[in-house]
């Protein structure tokens, strides 16, 4: 089971559209995944198209980490009832852990070594997913480490601006001494550049520089912004399921993305 925290210490780079594009991908796949919407602000829970006060939300599960058992949590995402069994295959399902306001609780930078192995627990023997996609809050407090003991790996989103370069190395360093002090199972899967426009000097500049900054660490394709994004967000569809060809070629990227993050895809 591939469990990886779409993290990013600058907000606005639009990391939880990142988990929502990859959740689509990998129900289009057929694979069996599972999102924990870690972020108070619930936007993926949202996204995936889940009723408010459906399941138990995140900080509750975080706080009954000893003896609940998380998969008795979970709720399906609405997308299941977009998506037909013959797009998804039969193994294809998408799961959710809802986020709430509640989850801010465990949001502190002062965190306890045994608060940020919460979430590892509640993990723990879990069985029946392919991958695991931890959506969390855009900063390095407790969320975000309670994240990271759990994960396999880290999937850094950025854009092609200099400040959020900036904030890809500062994460890319703390990712480093966060595993070498707490979580020794934890990689870097590598930098997903999100919101890039061709048309533009600043990005094509930019993106040079993540270029040498973050060599093989850097995932291609780059995903180009796209006007219709904020709709298909807006109406809590998945990529994959929208009319039309204006999001072929943005679905097919997350595919590709996809496919670098989950070995199976790769056999």
């Amino acid at each position: 089971m591939q469990i990886l925290s779409v993290s990013s210490l600058k907000g606005g780079v639009g990391k939880t559209s990142v988990t929502m594009g990859l959740a689509s991908a990998a129900l289009h796949s057929g694979l069996s995944t599972l999102v924990i919407d870690l972020d108070p602000h619930a936007d993926a829970t949202t996204g995936l198209s889940v009723s408010r006060g459906a399941g138990t939300e995140a900080g509750q599960l975080l706080r009954d980490a000893r003896k609940a058992k998380i998969a008795d949590h979970v709720v399906p995402s609405g997308w299941m009832d977009l998506v037909p069994e013959d797009q998804r295959g039969p193994h294809g399902r998408l799961d959710v852990v809802v986020g709430s306001a509640l989850s801010a609780t465990f949001d502190r930078p002062d965190i306890r070594p045994k608060d940020m192995r919460r979430l590892k627990t509640l993990l723990t023997g879990l069985s029946g997913y392919d991958v695991v996609l931890i959506d969390c809050p855009p900063s390095l407090s407790g969320l975000t480490r309670i994240a990271w003991s759990a994960a396999n790996q880290v999937l850094l989103v950025a854009e092609p601006s200099l400040f959020s370069v900036a904030g890809t190395e500062r994460t890319m360093r703390a990712i480093r001494m966060f595993s070498n002090e707490f979580a020794p199972q934890l990689k870097s899967a590598g930098v997903i550049v999100n919101r890039a426009r061709a048309d533009s000097t600043e990005h094509e500049y930019r993106l040079l520089e993540m270029e040498n900054l973050y060599q093989d660490a850097l995932m291609l394709p780059v995903l180009e912004e796209n006007p219709i994004w904020q709709q298909i967000q807006g109406a809590a569809y998945p990529v994959h399921q929208w009319p039309g060809d204006q999001v072929l070629d943005m679905a097919k990227s997350f595919d590709e993305l996809l496919k670098q993050l989950v070995p199976e895809l790769k056999k």
